[in-house]
């Protein structure tokens, strides 16, 4: 029996660490060499994907979500494992 593929990329998950990482959609952008656009879209389908908000977003910060806190821990574990197996 094969697992369906998740609903969500490596990819989107490393924006995720990197945002909370800089609290600054704009400065995770700039760490992951992408346009801002591009990773608040990619975010949101993050987002949509789990079906729970992970950042509260205001014009002048950004402050993850308690579930949004549990989802980054989780993602950080997932991008070190896929790093070790890489390796």
């Amino acid at each position: 029996m094969t697992a369906s593929p998740p609903p969500f990329s490596l990819r989107q998950l490393q924006y995720a660490v990197a945002v909370a990482d800089t609290l600054s959609f704009s400065r995770a952008a700039e760490r992951c060499h992408v346009s801002q656009p591009s990773l608040s879209a990619q975010i949101a389908e993050l987002e949509g994907a789990l079906d729970v908000p992970i950042f509260e977003r205001t014009h002048h910060r950004v402050l993850l979500t308690a579930a949004g806190r549990e989802i980054v821990e989780r993602a950080r574990v997932v991008l070190r494992d896929v790093e070790e197996l890489i390796h």
